[in-house]
């Protein structure tokens, strides 16, 4: 078994954000782009390959995120190596949203000040602003390296944090090669604009809508429809009650496709140490025998 990432350092860059931090134009530019690059499907139509580009891209980025980004790098939920843990990372970043350093920082502040003053995406700012809105927050626009300075010791991920860009540059091209434009239109425009509304949807809709099994103070929500589609994090109120594990489906009628992609990753030694809740979490002796509050 190779030797567990975090126990190998490396010195972190001052710059962690890259040239385009510099401006605000651009970002935007790409952002709306490709929202409005989606309407181009009426003119390409839809083949066999574009489907099969569509769900491949959607579903490995989807892992990019839940996985690596928010279980991973955000939660430290399981261990890997020093390899393995830069490939989560760049599988990451072909999601389009932003580094891993960026992500989990901000990430780290939510849970921090989840549904208060200083909360990075709260629904209690509006629904616009906790879906999409903070995205376009200068607060939140550089990496805060000083929450996440257990990872930005690793230089390659520093750099990746400044050059994000390039990934999912090279799966647009990727695609175009396989699928010509159309291809490119459905496996990565077209995805890369459901992932993101999907996983806005955990800030937006995981706390509006769903059960609350655990009286957390915060209004996270389990939310089953959202569960399958973002392969388990709609279980938001088990994860906002016990984050640091790396199930969010506590019960096995909770499907969590995440949790079972890392329970094989494990069997082939990629990924060890998973964290589970303990029981007196999942089900706590002043909860045992209620039901769910709505």
């Amino acid at each position: 078994m190779t030797a567990p990432a975090e126990r190998l350092a490396a010195p972190a860059a001052e710059d962690a954000d890259g040239p385009w931090r510099r401006t605000n134009v651009i970002p935007r530019l790409v952002y709306w782009g490709i929202h409005a690059a989606c309407f181009a499907a009426f003119f390409t139509g839809v083949s066999r390959t574009d489907l099969i580009l569509f769900g491949a891209t959607l579903s490995l980025r989807m892992l990019g995120i839940t996985a690596g980004y928010h279980r991973y790098f955000a939660h430290r939920t399981y261990r890997t190596s020093r390899p393995f843990q830069f490939a989560l990372a760049v599988l990451g970043t072909t999601a389009t949203q932003k580094g891993p350093l960026w992500w989990a920082g901000h990430h780290r502040t939510h849970h921090a000040n989840s549904d208060e003053p200083g909360d990075v995406h709260s629904p209690r700012d509006g629904f616009w602003y906790s879906h999409q809105g903070w995205i376009f927050d200068g607060r939140w626009d550089d990496t805060p390296t000083e929450l996440i300075r257990d990872f930005a010791r690793f230089p390659e991920l520093v750099w990746l944090n400044r050059w994000h860009i390039l990934p999912p540059a090279l799966l647009a091209i990727l695609c175009y090669a396989i699928g010509g434009f159309s291809g490119l239109i459905w496996g990565y425009v077209i995805s890369t604009t459901v992932l993101w509304h999907l996983t806005y949807s955990i800030n937006s809709l995981a706390h509006r809508w769903g059960t609350r099994r655990y009286a957390t103070s915060d209004t996270s929500r389990n939310n089953w429809l959202l569960g399958l589609l973002t392969f388990g994090e709609g279980w938001h109120n088990n994860h906002h009650h016990y984050m640091a594990s790396t199930r969010q489906g506590f019960f096995w009628w909770e499907i969590d496709v995440t949790y079972y992609v890392l329970r094989g990753l494990a069997k082939l030694g990629l990924v060890w140490d998973l964290r589970e809740p303990p029981a007196n979490v999942v089900t706590p002796e002043s909860q045992r025998g209620l039901p769910e509050a709505a």
